[in-house]
């Protein structure tokens, strides 16, 4: 574990890492409560992101001065963190959530909750219906109508990756690659089939001005979810809100983690 600084209000923040199943080291901030909690959360960022945007600082900060721990973590690929974005996939960012969750174990935590923005409340999602001892999800902007990341890919693109079996593109600065294997590991997860069942209270938190991921999509979303059992899920509608957190937002997020893990 790495340094910590403190900032105002007693909060203190590490800069912390951890291996994934892979070997490579993930980068982390950790957020700590003046005083020791066993209540965690887990933040995951967007697709192509880092822990590092204003949108998870702040979230994370949040949560911290509510009695949270919070950990905000790269995954594999993005960020700081260790890999090859090429490599990324659904299931081993699931399997890096994991990771996570037992390094907050580590410090003490047993009661966690799990927060992800865009692509991250997907994997949230997921990995609660493969991890029992998540007690609440939120999820931040997701698209969770689905999946299926190559309806989304612009004609030239599917092109590409059916010639090649790869396609590349520019984010954030950065010239990424993606390869036909990502896109199959993303037909194993049917959203609403991979949690059907699951009794974890969610939260839905969306901007009704987002053009990332249109807010038209949430009520078949919530209610193909719904009727694949999943019947605990609130929303909450952010007005005038882009792909990120209004203040409104971030209070019923921050209500609903400290009703879900016990400190309301």
């Amino acid at each position: 574990i790495g340094a910590g600084v403190w900032l105002k209000g007693e909060i203190m923040q590490k800069q912390v890492e951890f291996q994934n199943a892979a070997g490579e080291t993930l980068a982390a901030t950790l957020h700590l409560p003046e005083n020791p909690t066993r209540r965690g959360v887990v933040i995951g960022h967007c697709f192509t992101c880092s822990r590092h945007i204003s949108i998870l600082r702040l979230v994370g900060s949040r949560l911290a001065e509510a009695g949270f721990s919070a950990l905000r973590f790269d995954f594999s690929g993005n960020g700081q963190s260790q890999g090859e974005f090429a490599h990324s996939n659904y299931t081993k960012q699931i399997g890096e959530v994991k990771t996570a969750m037992a390094f907050l174990g580590r410090q003490g935590v047993d009661w966690i909750g799990l927060l992800g923005h865009s692509m991250g409340a997907v994997v949230a999602m997921l990995t609660a219906a493969a991890a029992p001892e998540v007690r609440g999800v939120c999820a931040l902007a997701g698209r969770l109508a689905g999946t299926m990341p190559g309806h989304f890919l612009a004609p030239k693109l599917r092109t590409e990756l059916e010639a090649k079996g790869r396609v590349t593109f520019v984010s954030r600065g950065r010239t990424l690659e993606l390869t036909e294997s990502f896109f199959g590991d993303a037909q194993r997860y049917d959203l609403p089939a991979a949690v059907a069942g699951l009794q974890v209270p969610l939260l839905v938190v969306h901007g009704d001005q987002d053009d990332v991921v249109p807010p038209q999509s949430l009520p078949e979303a919530a209610e193909a979810l719904q009727e694949a059992g999943w019947q605990d899920v609130y929303a909450h509608i952010m007005k005038g809100t882009g792909h990120g957190i209004a203040p409104d937002g971030l209070s019923v997020a921050l209500a609903f983690m400290r009703d879900r893990l016990g400190l309301s």
